[in-house]
């Protein structure tokens, strides 16, 4: 019989490979100078960010069921 692997938000080998990404880009890379570039270039895209950011948030409000009534 062989063992099935446990898929979804207990998919540990995900999470096992994206903790390993994760900590090799932080200790290989410029953290600080990434955020620099990321950050927005114009008022216009900065707007835009922060419409995208707004609708994540209300979106994971809405999901949290300890936020349900």
């Amino acid at each position: 019989m062989t063992k099935q692997k446990i898929q979804g938000e207990g998919d540990y080998e995900a999470t096992r490979r994206f903790r390993k990404r994760t900590e090799d880009y932080i200790n290989n890379n410029d953290v600080e100078k990434a955020a620099v570039r990321a950050a927005p270039t114009s008022a216009e895209e900065e707007e835009e960010m922060k419409a995208a950011e707004a609708a994540g948030k209300r979106r994971a409000k809405a999901e949290d069921p300890a936020r349900r009534g």
